[in-house]
């Protein structure tokens, strides 16, 4: 018997206005939105979330908010919008009222705030004032985590191993929804990260980490399960994913994280979720949470 087909919703999707504008590797340029929508046709991907990036760790250019608007409003069925604010905006002052710019973007469209790729602590107080003006101005937050230990040649908000700086937003703040992302967060998904690994994509089944007893301990941390880092988590150890999208089914989200045209790994996460799906190592109700319900109601999204 056939699964019926359900539409996916991108959690995590980037693109370039204008690539010729990009000052970029010619090996690897970044994806514009026409392609993106081409792999989206492919994936039976309904919509995505555009992200921002506007850290200078990233790369030498700023992707803006408004490009991200831009490209949303020319795409309207395919697209919706994070806004992105640099802790540091506005004077580097951890007393700046940053829930003005959010409560802007908000009110233009903006569904929440990130990628979030600033290389400061998360624990900094630039970073707690954004988490809280995120918090009170409803805005989900996708983080990317980078490690403590070492501080060049990175991008991302900054924690040890353990994420206990991150355990400490998330209690300080239970208004504030992040949604973790990133090789030195999934790398946490087993007990046998370290220093190292977590810079990469852990191997080999699963004893229990850091990640599901934050998720156990904070309603407010969600997961987003894009790019190599989000699927090497999962198919490291399929049984160990089953139960973990059985427990946390109300809390995860799909995603692709496509850079560049030349990305495979959108394809290779999609084969292995339809195979688990198919295998009935995800219930029918629990696929449509983790590839389309959770993103609707997260996102405050219409069902179609």
């Amino acid at each position: 018997m056939s699964l019926p087909i359900v539409k996916k919703i991108d959690i995590h999707a980037h693109a370039t206005p204008c690539r010729a504008l990009v000052p970029v590797n010619a090996a690897t340029p970044h994806v514009t939105p026409e392609e993106l929508l081409a792999f989206y046709d492919q994936l039976g991907i309904e919509k995505g979330v555009l992200l921002p990036l506007c850290s200078p760790e990233y790369h030498y250019y700023p992707v803006t908010s408004v490009d991200m608007k831009q490209l949303a409003d020319k795409h309207p069925d395919r697209f919706v919008w994070f806004c992105n604010v640099d802790p540091r905006a506005a004077r580097n002052n951890p007393k700046t009222d940053l829930s003005e710019v959010l409560n802007f973007y908000k009110s233009i469209g903006a569904r929440g705030m990130g990628e979030l790729t600033a290389q400061l602590p998360i624990d900094d107080p630039l970073m707690d004032n954004l988490f809280y003006h995120c918090g009170e101005c409803d805005m989900p937050v996708t983080i990317h985590i980078a490690t403590m230990k070492d501080p060049y040649g990175y991008y991302g908000i900054r924690d040890d191993l353990g994420l206990p700086r991150l355990e400490k937003m998330l209690k300080k703040h239970p208004k504030l929804t992040i949604l973790g992302h990133s090789q030195a967060f999934w790398a946490e998904m087993g007990a046998d990260a370290d220093d190292e690994n977590r810079k990469d994509f852990p191997q080999g089944k699963i004893t229990e980490g850091r990640i599901p007893k934050l998720m156990r301990e904070y309603p407010n941390l969600w997961c987003d399960l894009s790019a190599n880092s989000g699927m090497n988590a999962l198919t490291r150890d399929p049984e160990y994913a089953a139960r973990f999208i059985e427990e946390f089914s109300d809390r995860i989200l799909y995603g692709c994280d496509i850079c560049s045209p030349t990305n495979v790994h959108q394809f290779e996460m999609n084969d292995w979720l339809e195979k688990m799906h198919a295998d009935n190592m995800i219930s029918e109700e629990n696929y449509y949470k983790f590839v389309r319900g959770n993103a609707l109601r997260l996102l405050k999204l219409e069902d179609r």
